[in-house]
């Protein structure tokens, strides 16, 4: 394949899946010989989380729907004319696409949609997706299929493409040795979940679970950094569980705590494609109770690769997690069948060879218009 200059724009200044998901994309678009540029506010977090990617990284002010914004990405557009743009977040995919009006040697536009919050389905919304973006990618199956059947987006211009994880970096290994590295009392079960601190990602219902378990013997692990940090922290006090909350945050080493759980939980309520921490603990076999919010029964199957419960509910949570306490064959069963299905599915090459690709076409068919 001949090598592409391919450009990623993200005007959100959070740090979450989102944001690494475009990192791991750009570092192996780069390792297989492409040029990638990353451009986003100067305050954003994955400006300065980049470099330790290797992806190059340019600041502009696009984290606004403003003027400004868009005269800089025309600029910038026009002075190194990249052959591809990806877009991630709203305001970016906006700016890009207002510093291409007129210009007949804009590049071609990909819109990824991440999260499964509803697009709008006004007449401009339905112009940015379908006349100013050349082709749609999805971090999942339900995501694209409700911007074909809610929005009325062509089937044809909109793929799903699950983030992909690192094999390498992520499969089983010994709970106990990982606890003893991690400096983790070894006894007794260890629940975790690993997601940022947002109220959607459902810790307060867990947390309600794990309070109805008191007299069982168990730890949780809250890995990850937020907004809802000091909300979480008070709620376990409240709940008379904060001495069995051990509050690790943000962690550059996910795969180490991972293998130090016994259980891993994501009990999201709103928001989801396929969480990149989900398959994260498939490949990591572990036995998962999580929800059926935005693709992440594509990921999992129910009572097969996991346990899912009703969302927002912490008593189908707390049952979830008497089953697997009482069952430990079940959820040896459901760990290995996890790690199966994540190594058929959701592998980082699987992603790169699919983005790849799209890019290619993209290309070749912008071309082939003009």
């Amino acid at each position: 394949m001949k090598p592409l200059h391919i450009v990623h724009t993200e005007a959100s200044c959070g740090w979450g899946g989102q944001e690494l998901r475009i990192l791991s994309e750009a570092s192996g678009m780069i390792a297989r010989g492409h040029r990638v540029t990353l451009l986003c506010p100067p305050e954003a977090r994955i400006h300065s989380e980049a470099p330790g990617f290797g992806v190059p990284v340019e600041a502009l002010p696009i984290g606004r729907k403003k003027l400004r914004g868009a005269r800089a990405l025309r600029a910038w557009l026009r002075h190194h004319r990249p052959d591809v743009v990806n877009t991630h977040s709203s305001t970016d995919a906006w700016l890009v696409a207002l510093a291409g009006l007129g210009r007949d040697d804009a590049p071609p536009m990909v819109r990824t949609r991440h999260i499964s919050a509803p697009t709008p389905t006004n007449d401009l919304t339905r112009w940015l997706y379908t006349r100013a973006t050349d082709f749609i990618v999805t971090t999942g199956e339900k995501l694209r299929e409700e911007l074909i059947t809610r929005n009325g987006y062509p089937p044809g211009m909109i793929e799903s493409v699950p983030t992909g994880i690192d094999i390498a970096r992520f499969h089983p290994g010994d709970p106990a040795e990982s606890r003893k590295r991690l400096g983790l009392a070894e006894a007794g079960r260890v629940l975790g979940i690993v997601a940022t601190l947002r109220d959607w990602k459902g810790h307060l219902y867990l947390f309600e679970a794990c309070a109805r378990l008191q007299q069982e013997d168990w730890r949780l692990l809250v890995v990850g950094d937020g907004p809802m940090a000091t909300v979480l922290a008070a709620r376990a006090e409240e709940l008379g569980i904060a001495d069995r909350v051990v509050f690790v945050g943000h962690r550059e080493d996910p795969e180490n705590w991972l293998r130090a759980l016994d259980i891993f939980c994501l009990p999201s309520y709103a928001n989801e494609g396929v969480p990149q921490a989900l398959v994260q603990a498939m490949l990591t076999a572990l036995p998962i109770i999580t929800t059926p919010v935005g693709s992440i029964t594509e990921a999992v199957e129910p009572d097969h690769s996991a346990l899912v419960v009703e969302s927002r509910s912490g008593p189908a949570l707390e049952s979830a997690l008497r089953r697997l306490f009482g069952d430990p064959a079940l959820a040896a069963r459901l760990g290995a069948a996890a790690r199966e299905r994540a190594l058929s599915r959701f592998t980082r090459e699987a992603m790169l060879d699919r983005m790849e690709r799209i890019f290619a076409a993209t290309v070749s068919g912008h071309a082939a218009r003009r």
